[in-house]
């Protein structure tokens, strides 16, 4: 079943991390147009080194990732009532789909008590469900 998401540009990266004890610590990945997938996970916990890795991806998995961004409808958000970054962490996704532009930043959310808690719940729900699959 073809949409008009299936038309166009698709680029997202994710980026959740904080600084802490051990320095800045992340995770963040990335879906280009190209179809290549960038990875980075940096932890210095016990000394640990960066973890980088690369891939290109088959168009079908290209085309799943699509359709669980326009699935779960989060090009409609506004991150403006989310939580601030704080000192715990951040997390960001920016959406490249189509004509459609979208970059969020908020918190770390440690669970859905601190999604129910914000001045958007329902926005901030569908954000934590997308970051969490």
């Amino acid at each position: 079943m073809a949409t008009g998401e299936d038309n166009g540009e698709f680029y997202l990266r994710y980026y959740v991390g904080h600084k802490g004890k051990f320095g800045h610590e992340f995770l963040e990945f990335e879906f280009r147009p190209d179809g290549k997938l960038r990875y980075a996970n940096n932890s210095n916990y016990k000394n640990d080194t960066m973890i980088r890795k690369e891939v290109f991806l088959n168009p079908a998995v290209l085309r799943e990732c699509r359709r669980i961004i326009s699935d779960s409808e989060i090009m409609k958000e506004d991150d403006n009532n989310w939580p601030e970054p704080d000192n715990v962490g951040r997390q960001e996704l920016e959406i490249v789909m189509g004509n459609e532009h979208i970059s969020f930043t908020t918190s770390k959310i440690g669970s859905l008590i601190d999604v129910q808690s914000s001045k958007d719940p329902e926005g901030l729900r569908i954000f934590y469900y997308l970051v969490q699959s």
